[in-house]
Formats: C-alpha cells, structure tokens, sequence
C-alpha cells in the first residue's frame, strides 16, 4: 500500500518538474495556446454553420446566403490552417527544446557522478536513459500534451455549440463522458506499467549489444556467436512479450469508445429524429448538432490513446529523474582554493577506504616528495590502483586525509586538483577523433608546435606521420586502427601536453609486447622527468629503478625501500620476483 502511494508522490513531483520546463517557453507557449484556442472556436463554427447552410440555403433558398455563407466557410478555414500551423510549429519548439534541455541536464549530470556509479550502472542502460527514455518524453511533450491542449479547447468549443441548438439532446451525449472516464483511467495505468517494462527490457538489451559490439574479438575468438545470438533473442523475445500486452491495452481503448460512443448516438438519433418529426426542431438545427456531436467524438476518442502516451513519457521521466537525482558522494566545498600548478608533493596520512561496506584500503601512510618516483607493486586487487584514484578524487577517503603541499585534496577546487593530475592507464583509452585532437584532449589550446614536441617526446611523430593524413588521421572508435604500442604513445603524447606535476602511470606497459614495451618505456621516461609519480606495476622489471617501492598486500603496507633493498628483506617483494623469475626462466 505505502508503495503505491509512493508511486502516486513521484508522479506529481514527475509532473510539477517537467513543467517547471515547460514555464521556460511560455511565451511561445501562451501564443501556441491562443493559436488552439482559435482553432477549436473555428472548428466549433463549421458545426455551426451546419444550420444556417440547411436551413436558409437548402430549404428556404435564400440566394444572399449562398453567396456570403461558402465565402465565409473559405475564410474560416484558411484561418483554421493558419492557426493549426501556428500551434503546431510552436508547440513543437516548446517540445523540443524542452527535450534538448532535459538529455543535456542528463548528459551533464551523468558526467558529473563519481566513478563508483559508472561500476553500478551498465553503459548500455545509461545510454538507452539519454537516447530511448528521452525520446518517449518527447512523444509526451511534443505530441501528447500538444494533441491534448488542442483536443480539450475543440472539446470545450463544440459542447459550447450543442448546448446552444438543444441542451437536453447535450445532456443525452455528455452522459456518456462519464463511463468513458474508468477505462481511460484503467488503461492507462496498466500502459504505464508495461512501459516501464518494456524500457527496461530496451536497456538491457542496449547493455547487451555494447558489450557484444565492444568485445566481437573475443566473441569470435571463441566461436561464440549462436550463443550472443541466444542471448540477444532471449531479450528481444522478452521486450515482444511486454509491447503486446501494452498493445492488447491499448487496443482494448478504442473498441470500448466506439462502444459507449454508439450508444450515445444511437439514443440522440432517435430523439433528435423524434423532435424533428414532431415539428419542435428544425433538420437544420438537429444536423448542426450531429455535425457538432461528431465532431466531438474525434478529439474525446482520441483522449485515451493520448493517456496512454502519456503514461508511458511519465514512466520514462520517472527513470530519467532517478538518475537527475542521483547525489554525487565527490562533493565540492563551498570555500575550496585553488590548488597552484607547480610541483607537488603528496602525503597519504592514515587513510582508510571502503567500498560497498568492504575495507579495501587500511591505514596507510605515505610521504611522497615533489619529483619523486614511486612504484605501486603487489599482487592483483590488493588495493594499488584504488589507493591512486584517491588522489584525483575519483573517489573519497573513508578515513584519514590525502594532503598535496599542506592542503587536503577535499579542501581545493576538484578541477584545479584534477589539472594537476595527468594519468596513463593500462588500456589506452583514445576517442573516435583524429590523432591531434586525441594528443590536444586536457589543453585543447596547445599550439601546432606544442604538439609536434609532445608527440615527438612520446615516440610518435615518425609513426603519425605515416599516415596520409598524418595528425588529422581519424583513428577509429578505441582507436582501432593503431597497434597497442601506438595507441598507448598517444595517450603519452597527450599527458605531456597536459604537464601535470602529479603523474600515474597504471600499468602503461603491462598489456604490450617487448618491442612495443621498449618504445613506450622510452616515452614513459620523458613523461616522468620532473614529475611527482606514481608507478603501478605488474613487471617489477619496469620499477627496479624507482625511488622507491612500495609493496601493497590486502590493502596494506607492508614493505618500503629500493629494489635490492627489498630483495635482501626476503618478504613479499622478494616472493613477487622469484615468481616472475621462475615465470621467465
């Protein structure tokens, strides 16, 4: 019970909140609805002119109407065109710009949220929310609510005509608006629970053909295809099922109206025929009323389909605003420095981390100084990379504090901290642009000779230049068209051009072979010079040189020192090189 009184609260709010949007254009807004207005008066004019038409031409042959009434019917029609273009355009860009404004606010909130969000939602679903949802409540506002405004004013106008020629014919057909209520109401909450399903069913499957698209190497490496063809039909199966039942709703509607619509009409012929034979109305009279009456069934049978495309924009507002409300836990300060771009040294003072309730990080304390080199080892998930990400603010600290120069990092602004912070990943990560803007991406105002000089630190101008189209060659989506070794000396040339005085390197080299290691170890070298850095590193090979090691285990500290330091310790860093040793041998 507490659920669905729930869901009724969300629903006002849902409402209150889009049109709060809708204020935004009210002036092209007001104009649209004036333009309705005239094209529902119009329209209940044409059921009125049904009398004068019958009755002065048709019976009493009056030569005078028949010149002035078929001009007047022009006239009226060429204004009822120009006022329905007039609704219709404006009520469109108050559709559509209300549409661009709410997947901008979406876009831009999403990137706005932590790291931890992205690993609770899948991409596919986050996608189907900007692009799917979206666009439903655009169906709402742009043809829904548009087709409702217009159809109630039509509506308003034509009871206003049938009440005029025989009010007690009028009270007869409007007691069928009653019944027509309970299933419109009915229907259109069983649409709406079904359109949620179905947008569910949408995003699941959006989820499962990015990870199909992005992963088509593995999938054909294994030969897996009938089975993701499996899968994909499972869900499209699924999604099937949930649009038929919201069609066999939506289908009911309209049997249901003709239904109570048919018996209205049927009462009033016999009735209005009745009066006329009596010789208490005119045909005149009785067929302005029917035209009226006719009239009038189009736009109230065309009030539950609309519900239903109501319902079904509301559902998907409901999970586009369960994203607009989602809080980011990386919170700004209100008084928040500035963080000066110079070189930087970086204490970890008894931090502690959890996440999901699990402790992954266990009072650690570090003192890095300014240029100095450290290196991040020990075996996979002990906490190396999660305890990096607490620099930049990808996540928070659940204990303790990171301080850079004195200052704690939730003290300063997060874009001058993250300026400060250049980062190489493992896995390269390029964008579908071409190479110069993959380098410029952190400092899109880098000079032509700014970027020759990164890319030439990096080792890749003499591959870049290769190309036909050299630095404006478009290297494809995940930069499909480089070798890895290419791809991750981009990505090299792009963190020089970024300068930042802190650097993390994530297992830059881990993923390639020798001879792409040795080119991008070379790179990595004048990437580091002068920089405060963080090495993470599976191959102890790469670090032997470091300023110093730092093993991690379960999350912890448990050595400190210089490679032949921690050799002659015999611990755990020990152990990790005899593994490797044993490995290589």
């Amino acid at each position: 019970m507490a659920k669905n009184k729930k869901r009724r609260t969300d629903s006002s709010k849902i409402y209150r909140r889009i049109l709060a949007l809708v204020k935004l254009q009210w002036l092209r807004l007001l104009v649209a609805m004036l333009c309705m207005m005239l094209v529902a008066s119009l329209t209940a004019a044409t059921a009125y002119l049904v009398k004068p038409v019958l009755d002065e031409i048709f019976f009493n042959k009056n030569v005078r109407m028949l010149k002035l009434l078929p001009l007047a019917i022009i006239m009226l029609y060429i204004l009822r065109g120009a006022a329905y273009f007039g609704q219709a355009y404006l009520m469109n860009y108050v559709g559509q710009s209300i549409i661009k404004r709410l997947r901008d606010q979406l876009y831009s909130h999403i990137q706005m949220l932590p790291l931890s969000f992205f690993h609770k939602h899948e991409t596919g679903v986050l996608m189907a929310r900007i692009i799917n949802d979206v666009n439903i409540v655009k169906g709402m506002v742009s043809n829904a609510v548009t087709a409702l405004l217009k159809d109630s004013f039509t509506i308003i106008g034509l009871l206003f005509v049938i009440f005029y020629r025989d009010w007690k014919l009028a009270l007869i057909a409007i007691t069928v608006f009653p019944a027509a209520v309970v299933p419109i109401v009915k229907f259109g909450r069983r649409v709406r629970q079904f359109s949620t399903r179905c947008q569910e069913a949408i995003a699941d499957m959006s989820s499962l053909l990015h990870e199909t698209f992005t992963g088509t190497r593995i999938v054909k490496a294994f030969a897996m295809e009938p089975y993701e063809n499996k899968r994909f039909f499972e869900r499209t199966l699924q999604l099937f099922k949930y649009e038929m039942k919201a069609v066999k709703i939506k289908s009911m509607s309209s049997p249901v109206m003709e239904l109570l619509g048919g018996i209205g009409i049927t009462f009033i012929i016999w009735y209005g025929g009745y009066k006329v034979i009596t010789g208490t109305s005119t045909p005149g009279t009785f067929f302005s009323f029917m035209a009226a009456l006719i009239m009038l069934y189009a736009p109230v049978k065309r009030i539950s389909p609309l519900n239903n495309v109501i319902q079904e924009g509301l559902a998907a507002a409901v999970r586009i605003y369960d994203i607009l409300d989602t809080d980011s836990d990386i919170i700004e300060r209100q008084d928040a420095v500035e963080l000066e771009p110079k070189d930087h040294g970086v204490v970890f003072r008894n931090v502690s981390f959890k996440y999901d309730e699990q402790l992954v990080l266990r009072n650690i304390n570090l003192e890095v100084k300014s240029g100095e080199v450290i290196a991040l080892v020990g075996v996979s998930g002990g906490g190396k990379t999660t305890l990096v990400n607490l620099i930049p603010r990808f996540y928070d600290v659940t204990e303790g504090a990171i301080l850079i120069d004195g200052h704690d990092v939730r003290d300063v602004t997060i874009g001058s901290l993250r300026r400060q912070t250049g980062i190489v990943t493992q896995d390269p990560i390029l964008f579908n642009d071409t190479i110069r803007n993959n380098i410029t991406y952190g400092n899109l105002n880098a000079s032509e000779a700014d970027i020759i000089a990164a890319a030439r630190a990096a080792y890749a101008y003499d591959f870049t230049q290769s190309f036909h189209d050299k630095f404006d060659t478009i290297v494809g989506e995940s930069g499909v068209r480089l070798s890895g070794g290419e791809k991750q000396r981009i990505c090299i040339a792009r963190a020089l051009l970024r300068n930042a005085p802190i650097l993390i390197l994530d297992e830059a080299t881990s993923s390639l072979d020798t001879e792409s290691e040795l080119a991008v170890q070379r790179a990595l070298e004048n990437l580091m010079k002068g920089r405060t850095t963080f090495v993470i590193a599976h191959r102890l090979s790469t670090v032997r040189h470091a300023d110093r090691i730092i093993v991690i285990v379960n999350g912890t500290i448990v050595e400190e020192g210089k490679h032949e330091e921690l050799l002659a310790l015999r611990g755990e860093y020990s152990k990790l090189h005899e593994m490797q040793f044993d490995d290589n041998r």
